[in-house]
């Protein structure tokens, strides 16, 4: 579906099931709720790399005119998330083996010195933090599903990042992790995999908790797949169909 088609009867015009309810909001008030809604579905795996995006068929979906939908998908595509293609239509951005791998080595380098720097600043209300988000790990680890443990994980590396006093090195990590989020979905599917991370959460925090900067960012970086061996275990779990072909095999 290509973006940049419109309807006989106008760019604004809304589709049969959307009449006039664009909730009286903001036009972009709406494309930004329905960005935030296609971003987190992209980012869930519910929409996989390489999925088709159908502007009429999101039109009819969030009961509003293709405007907001286009403006929406305009700014995932900002983000790297989707690729609009002219006559080829819109999908969710995929990206090559060897970008991924760039990706994930960045966020390792990154993570560690963000452990290092929380190891170097570590008070007694950052161990509290830490506990208790080791805590939530096992709750979610023995309690919990894959989901559950996403959630914990993700709370984990938050209370690094907040130890750490460093919110733009913060920023850095999240947005190189959103880039590979979509291909990430497949971490904590087995209670092998959820039982590795926990451990390596508690080796982290431990050191964090001690203060030791070398211990930290150390076992940081061994807890993030970006390693030869860590790497191939993450791509074996993925598609082949999620990868954009490498530009140097052509």
């Amino acid at each position: 579906m290509n973006t940049n088609d419109s309807p006989a009867s106008g760019d604004d015009t809304p589709t049969d099931n959307a009449l006039n309810t664009d909730d009286n909001r903001p036009r972009g008030g709406r494309a930004n709720e329905i960005r935030n809604v296609l971003q987190e579905e992209i980012e869930s795996g519910n929409l996989p790399p390489g999925a088709p995006l159908d502007e009429r068929a999101l039109a009819m979906r969030f009961n509003v005119s293709r405007t907001p939908v286009r403006e929406a998908l305009q700014q995932l595509a900002a983000r790297d998330l989707v690729r609009i293609a002219p006559r080829q239509g819109v999908t969710v951005a995929r990206l090559s083996i060897s970008q991924v791998r760039a990706i994930m080595e960045s966020v390792g380098e990154l993570e560690a010195l963000c452990a290092k720097l929380a190891a170097r600043r570590v008070d007694d209300a950052l161990r509290r933090d830490l506990d208790k988000a080791i805590e939530r790990c096992q709750d979610a680890a023995v309690q919990g599903g894959s989901a559950e443990y996403a959630m914990a994980n993700t709370y984990f590396h938050e209370a690094v990042y907040a130890g750490s006093r460093n919110p733009y090195l913060a920023e850095l990590i999240r947005n190189a992790r959103r880039q590979i989020q979509r291909y990430r979905i497949r971490d904590f599917q087995t209670k092998t995999q959820i039982s590795k991370s926990l451990k390596e959460h508690q080796q982290v925090a431990r050191a964090i908790q001690d203060g030791d900067e070398p211990l930290a960012a150390q076992a940081m970086l061994l807890h993030v797949p970006s390693g030869s061996s860590g790497f191939s275990e993450f791509l074996a779990r993925m598609p082949m169909s999620f990868f954009e072909n490498d530009p140097t095999e052509h």
